[in-house]
């Protein structure tokens, strides 16, 4: 091998793009390509790197059939990190097995990751722990073994299962030391942080208070009534009732639940299901209707009786009735959420990932821009949304005056 492609191609694996980029930034070869681009796309310039990945899959002959299906691994990697969640999956899986019948094991595991990290940010959390369980990572160098355990620690969060997700952070941790990337020291850091950060709002008879995830855990397993507002269901030890689609239904729940041990009054019903200032009497007659409803839809969990202030919860089998809220009762909350990962998404995108419409999307995202807490940038299919930093000073203030320990732009 060329001796300059192999400087460049072991700096890139110790994650240091710009000694990569000193090797090879005015060559144009395919494989001078191929690295440049990956380079560009660890500095962060993903469109410069899509083109520059896309130059060198074209610029291999058709006998570098292993070459191109790198070049395919590369550009599905600069698609999830831009978070363009629509890239064909068919032509990734294709370069998969290009690779593992060619005896490229490492790029073959590693674009078996990126398509398990996808399902895992659209919510496909089923389908991503089924792929996951056809790896083994004891075979897998100190870097790839990291993105195994940080793809399992997603998925026991996503679970709940935060002893799970704590153990394997701890051996991502280890793996990242050993494979001496600061990038995924930091991802993994970043990942430990979620598990110290209240991630819900408890509400319950004794009053309200923020909640770390093993709460949330505990309050699962707990043999209370929980009206989960996160996932729109109502669940005791045996059953879980699913209102996701019943909005309607969910927000009377939740106001109950929160009234409990007490009745709610019929305006604070109506006003909190559908929105109107004042009870009047159709609203009084449709509030009869969905209270209907939910107590047949509620009925293995809980009977809602009638009382002459309003209605009032009674749980079957629990003592205790716990509400789960967001930390921040906020509108477009889901869609915070996503953008708050650092990374500039498409409308389309977040769309695949809540699963909703994408004009639903675009207009949460125009309302939320109005109220200054994203931002755009880019035109038409090319837009992007994040989250302005938080700062409201130059960042460059924060920077301090010398670098230990920077990086050495070789001659």
């Amino acid at each position: 091998m060329d001796p300059l492609i192999a400087a460049a191609a072991r700096a890139l694996a110790a994650g240091d793009p710009l000694r990569a980029l000193n090797r090879v930034a005015l060559r144009d070869d395919p494989p001078a390509l191929a690295l440049r681009g990956i380079a560009m796309a660890q500095l962060g310039d993903l469109v410069r790197a899509k083109a520059l990945v896309r130059s060198a899959a074209r610029a291999f002959g058709p006998r570098d059939i292993v070459a191109r299906a790198r070049c395919v691994v590369a550009e599905a990697e600069i698609a999830f990190a831009s978070r363009e969640l629509a890239w064909p999956a068919k032509a990734l899986d294709a370069a998969r097995a290009t690779l593992e019948h060619h005896g490229d094991r490492v790029n073959a595991a590693h674009a078996r990751y990126l398509e398990i990290r996808r399902l895992l940010l659209i919510g496909r959390v089923g389908d991503a722990e089924r792929a996951l369980a056809g790896l083994d990572p004891a075979r897998l160098p100190p870097a790839l073994s990291a993105t195994h355990e940080l793809v399992v620690a997603g998925i026991a969060l996503r679970r709940l299962r935060i002893r799970t997700a704590r153990a394997a952070l701890v051996r991502a941790r280890r793996a990242a030391r050993e494979a001496r990337i600061p990038a995924l020291s930091v991802e993994v850091e970043s990942v430990s942080r979620v598990l110290d950060t209240p991630a819900a709002r408890l509400i319950a008879r004794s009053g309200e208070r923020l909640v770390l995830p093993e709460e949330i855990e505990a309050v699962l397993a707990s043999k209370a009534l929980v009206v989960d507002a996160s996932r729109h269901a109502v669940r005791d030890t045996r059953t879980t009732v699913s209102l996701g689609r019943r909005p309607v239904l969910f927000a009377l729940a939740r106001a109950l639940a929160e009234a409990w041990p007490e009745d709610a009054s019929r305006e604070a019903l109506v006003a909190r299901a559908f929105r109107a200032k004042r009870a009047d009497e159709s609203q009084r007659a449709r509030l009869r209707v969905e209270i209907g409803r939910l107590r047949a839809t509620l009925r293995t969990v809980a009977s809602v009786t009638a009382t002459k202030r309003g209605f009032a919860l009674e749980p079957r089998r629990s003592r205790e009735v716990i509400v789960l809220a967001r930390p921040a009762d906020e509108p477009h909350a889901a869609v915070l959420a996503l953008l708050a990962d650092g990374e500039s998404w498409s409308s389309s995108a977040l769309a695949l990932a809540l699963g909703s419409s994408q004009r639903t999307v675009q207009r949460a995202l125009e309302a939320l821009a109005g109220a200054r807490k994203v931002q755009w940038f880019g035109r038409g299919r090319a837009r992007r949304w994040t989250m302005p930093p938080v700062p409201a000073f130059t960042t460059a203030l924060l920077l301090p005056s010398t670098v230990p320990g920077g990086l050495e732009w070789t001659r």
